[in-house]
């Protein structure tokens, strides 16, 4: 088998292909963990978990705790080294690329260095610095993955005007950052940088940011970002930017002007699915450039499989591994489950965080499912209000007469490690009262989740919303 991209899509799929007895060539053309590891995911999160650090010091006074002789507030003294944070970003992601290189190659898989592109469905033409190498393969997993979208009037340069992955390279704090996008990326980024200091503009296309998410979630995080001080600009959309001097100007379309030091565009990604010889093999395309896959990750051509962000399935990593996964499984003939995204949870890393599963309760509004929704604010949880966490909240979602629990939402610090027992219930079709009666330590955020499931335990199918 051959795996063209080694992003988490790529990867996974290989060491599942040796584990079960499969002869793996994976290629990659920029280092191993690709995108998520190098650029996307592992340095935004880093960035993240300082950001994190400098929201818990801001909150420091509220919990008692100050300088000993010094007049200052401990929020003011202490500064972030931007370039030393970047630097750490970088180091870290290129230490994870490393030890995913390693495991591969311990496990036997051959790792070519270059690009990958199809010649029909059984032959892989591998280009290296070498030159072409002509790959025969009996599977071929396509994991392309995907790459930032740019403005024809917004070209980022890396110095001034930055997509996501070229913003590390920065070695002072900005000015003032603009970030367009308010969609996941742009949300976090504007986040973590208003978190370390730097005054941030968001300009959001939307009436709220984060459109995609939980309603209730995304009104949590427009009122945190509004009270931190971060502007936002709703219901503007961004036509143009462009270096002016020391100055970014952006330009929206109405003609007004934003004018920053910087600016970060997030305005969505592009499936790296052009010239790799798709059409020619019969691989089917989707309008958006996607490539189209079941869910068992098959393409329109026989023996060909795709994971990841270039089929537009989940853009999350968590999706791109099992996608992979999933393709192994069934390409060799073990066990498997069809990918099942009711059962996915993902996690958008602002302060506070946002995580999800499930059914949503757009879902119940629009009609589509008939369902009870559990609603409770973190400030009346015991340990919230040690930690003096001001916002958040815990939602649980069941189906009526069962009490089945089919989603959830989380919004509080670490919310990503709290989605988990959500996940499972839904994963495994657990009952809100099985949930309610399994223990949780007291005092804990996760006491909440618990409380919403016992509050859901008696309630008549009339009952569709309850908060």
């Amino acid at each position: 088998m051959v795996i063209i991209g080694g992003g988490p899509g790529g990867y996974e799929a290989a060491l599942v292909g040796r584990q079960l007895g499969g002869n793996v060539t994976l290629v990659e053309r920029r280092g191993v963990g690709g995108s998520a590891v190098l650029t996307d995911v592992v340095p935004s999160k880093t960035l993240i978990a300082a950001a994190e650090v400098m929201t818990r010091i801001r909150r420091a006074e509220e919990l008692g705790l100050e300088l000993r002789d010094s007049e200052r507030p401990l929020k003011d003294a202490v500064v972030v080294d931007l370039g030393t944070v970047h630097r750490r970003i970088r180091a870290l992601a290129q230490a994870q690329s490393d030890d995913i290189r390693d495991r591969l190659l311990a496990e036997g898989v051959r790792l070519i260095n270059g690009t990958g592109r199809l010649s029909g469905t059984r032959k892989v033409i591998a280009t290296t610095e070498a030159g072409e190498e002509t790959l025969p393969a009996d599977i071929i997993l396509l994991a392309t993955g995907a790459h930032p979208r740019e403005l024809d009037t917004a070209r980022p340069d890396g110095r001034r005007l930055f997509t996501w992955t070229q913003i590390y390279d920065l070695e002072a704090p900005p000015e003032h950052l603009i970030v367009v996008g308010s969609g996941v990326t742009g949300a976090e980024f504007a986040s973590a940088y208003q978190a370390l200091g730097v005054k941030v503009t968001l300009v959001s296309s939307r009436d709220k940011v984060l459109p995609g998410q939980d309603d209730d979630a995304a009104s949590v995080i427009q009122e945190v970002f509004e009270r931190s001080g971060m502007t936002v600009l709703n219901n503007v959309r961004a036509v143009g930017a462009a270096q002016r001097g020391d100055e970014v100007v952006v330009t929206l379309a109405d003609g007004a002007e934003v004018v920053g030091s910087h600016c970060l565009m997030a305005v969505g990604a592009i499936p790296n699915t052009e010239g790799i010889g798709l059409e020619e093999a019969g691989v089917r395309l989707q309008p958006s450039g996607h490539i189209a896959v079941d869910r068992v990750s098959r393409t329109s051509a026989r023996g060909v499989y795709a994971a990841g962000d270039c089929t537009g399935v989940f853009a999350l990593a968590s999706v791109a591994a099992m996608q992979g996964r999933i393709a192994m499984w069934h390409s060799l003939g073990d066990s498997v489950a069809p990918l099942d995204l009711k059962t996915v949870s993902s996690n958008v890393f602002t302060a506070p965080e946002i995580a999800t599963v499930g059914v949503s309760q757009a879902d119940i509004e629009s009609g589509k499912v008939r369902a009870l929704v559990m609603r409770l604010p973190l400030r009346s949880n015991p340990r919230a209000k040690m930690q003096a966490l001001g916002y958040g909240f815990v939602k649980v979602i069941c189906l009526p007469v069962t009490g089945i629990v089919i989603g959830g939402v989380v919004v509080a610090p670490s919310a990503s490690e709290l989605i988990h027992p959500l996940s499972i219930a839904v994963r495994h079709k657990l009952t809100v009262d099985q949930l309610a009666e399994s223990f949780t330590v007291y005092p804990s955020l996760s006491g909440s989740l618990a409380e919403a499931a016992r509050r859901l335990h008696g309630h008549s199918s009339e009952q569709v919303i309850t908060y």
